[in-house]
C-alpha cells in the first residue's frame, strides 16, 4: 500500500473557526471545561488536548476571555517558549461547573457527524483493492484449497457482506482473522462525534490500534503537525470479532447517564474495517433477527441509530460484515435473509492430502518426528470410525495431546499407533449411557 494512497486519505485539519461546524457555545464549553480539569494554561498545550490548531485554540480564548470566562494570568511560561499563561475566572470556573452538570465530556473537540461522513467516503471499505498476493500472504499460515481464494478474492474486494459456513474446526475464524491482515493499509477513526449537541465517543483503544504518530522534530524544516485534522487517530482498519455474546442491544449508542456522553456501538467502531459475527446460531437471539438487524445497514450503507430523547439519526455504515456459522444456512436463515448476504463460502474440511500436508506443517512446527506406523493407523483404523471425515483443527489436537503424554512420562517426543489411540480417546467422546 503507498503513502499518497493513505495521504489522500488524511482529513484535512481544520483552518478556522467558522469552518468546524460546531456551535460556539459548545466548542467554548469544552474548551473551559478542558481548562478546569486539567489546569492547562497556555494556547499550545490546551490545542494538544483539545486536538485543534494552536490559531483556532487561541481564537477560542480569546472567545472566553472576552466573555470574562477566563484571563491572562500575567506570566509568559518559561517551559512552554515563553507563552502567554491563561487562567479561569470565577465566572469561568462557575461555567464550567455548569457545563460538566450537563456533560462531563471534555478533550478532543468532536467531529461534526456530516464532516465525518465526508471522511468515511474518503478511506470507505469499499474503495480497497485486494489483490491475490495479499490474501494468499495472509493466509499463509493456512492450508486452504485454491478455489477458496478464487470465492475469497472477490468478496473482500467488494467490501461488502460474506457468509462462511461448514462444520466447525475448519478455520472460518482464522480465515476472518486473514482477511483482516489482508487489508493492511491505515485509516482515520475520529475520538468523538457530534449529533445534535450530543457527543459520541467513537476511537476506542480496545477496538482501534493506533499507528505510530510521526513526532515533531522542532529542529527539522519540514513540521508534520497540521497535515491531518489530529481529532482523529490513524489506525490500522478496524476489526471487531463478537461471538456467541451478541445481543442486539450491543448494536445500540451506549449512554452514559453520569458522564452525560455516549459511546458508539460496535458497529459505528467497525467504520472502515471488518465485523465478524462468529458462531453464529450460538447467541441467544435467534441468527434471522441479528440478520434482520443487518439488513438496512448492508443493503444500503446507513445504519439508524437512537438517543436517549428517543430521536433517531443516520449513521454512515461501511464495513465488511463477516456472519460465521456451524449451520447450513437454510437451516437459520428465510431466502430474503440469505438473498441480501452478497458472498456465500462454504469453508469445507481437508480431503486426506490436504490433512496430511496440514499434519506433516504441525508437527514440524512442534518438532514431533513423524512416524509412518502411526499415520497408516491413524488413518487405516481411526479415521474409518468417523466416516474419513478430516477436520483443520484435528493435527494440531493430535500432536499437542500426544507432546503432553510424551512429556508426562519422560520420554522423548515421538508419535506411536499406542499414543495415537491415547490422543484419539481425547478429541472425541464415548457415546455411553452414565448412571445417576
Amino acid at each position: 500500500m503507498n503513502m499518497h494512497t493513505t495521504d489522500s486519505m488524511a482529513p484535512p485539519a481544520p483552518k478556522t473557526l467558522e469552518t468546524m461546524a460546531l456551535s460556539p457555545v459548545m466548542m467554548r464549553d469544552i474548551l473551559i471545561k478542558t481548562m478546569f480539569r486539567t489546569n492547562l494554561e497556555t494556547a499550545r498545550d490546551l490545542a494538544k488536548v483539545v486536538c485543534l490548531p494552536v490559531v483556532i485554540t487561541q481564537q477560542l480564548i480569546d472567545i472566553a476571555r472576552d466573555q470574562r470566562l477566563c484571563e491572562a494570568t500575567g506570566t509568559l511560561n518559561a517551559n512552554s517558549g515563553n507563552e502567554m499563561g491563561y487562567q479561569l475566572t470565577d465566572a469561568g470556573k462557575q461555567r464550567a461547573l455548569d457545563a460538566l452538570a450537563q456533560s462531563e465530556y471534555f478533550g478532543a473537540m468532536p467531529v461534526p457527524l456530516e464532516v465525518y461522513r465526508e471522511q468515511v467516503k474518503r478511506q470507505s471499505i469499499r474503495n480497497i483493492h485486494v489483490t491475490r498476493d495479499q490474501l494468499t500472504n495472509a493466509m499463509g499460515h493456512l492450508i486452504l484449497p485454491p478455489t477458496l481464494l478464487d470465492q475469497l478474492g472477490p468478496a473482500v474486494g467488494a467490501g461488502r457482506s460474506i457468509l462462511m459456513y461448514g462444520p466447525p474446526g475448519n478455520g472460518k475464524s482464522s480465515i476472518s482473522n486473514g482477511i483482516r491482515d489482508a487489508l493492511g493499509d491505515k485509516i482515520y477513526i475520529p475520538r468523538a462525534i457530534e449529533y445534535s449537541g450530543q457527543v459520541i465517543t467513537v476511537y476506542d483503544p480496545i477496538v482501534h490500534s493506533a499507528a505510530e504518530e510521526d513526532v515533531d522534530d522542532p529542529n527539522s524544516l519540514r513540521r508534520t503537525s497540521g497535515r491531518f485534522d489530529t481529532r482523529y487517530v490513524k489506525c490500522e482498519r478496524p476489526t471487531v470479532i463478537t461471538g456467541g455474546e451478541l445481543t442486539l442491544e450491543m448494536l445500540d449508542l451506549v449512554y452514559n447517564p453520569v458522564a452525560r456522553t455516549y459511546q458508539a456501538p460496535l458497529q459505528l467502531k467497525s467504520s472502515g474495517g471488518i465485523f465478524i459475527i462468529d458462531d453464529l446460531g450460538r447467541q441467544a437471539e435467534p441468527p434471522q433477527a441479528i440478520v434482520n438487524r443487518w439488513i438496512v445497514p448492508l443493503e444500503e450503507n446507513r445504519d439508524i441509530l437512537a438517543l436517549q430523547s428517543g430521536e433517531k439519526f443516520e449513521v454512515p455504515f461501511d464495513t465488511l460484515v463477516i456472519f460465521s456459522t456451524n449451520f447450513h444456512p437454510n437451516e437459520i436463515f428465510d431466502k430474503a435473509a440469505l438473498r441480501r448476504i452478497f458472498f456465500k463460502i462454504k469453508i469445507d474440511g481437508p480431503d486426506q492430502e490436504d490433512f496430511l500436508k496440514i499434519f506433516a506443517m504441525m508437527a514440524r512446527k512442534r518438532k514431533m518426528p513423524l512416524d509412518e506406523a502411526a499415520l497408516v493407523h491413524l488413518l487405516q483404523n481411526k479415521y474409518p470410525t468417523i466416516d474419513n471425515i478430516y477436520a483443520n483443527y484435528q493435527p494440531i489436537f493430535l500432536i499437542d495431546q500426544m507432546i503432553s503424554i510424551c512429556e508426562f512420562e519422560g520420554i522423548p517426543y515421538q508419535m506411536s499407533p499406542d499414543l495415537i489411540d491415547r490422543a484419539w480417546a481425547n478429541m472425541f467422546v464415548k457415546e455411553e449411557e452414565i448412571v445417576h
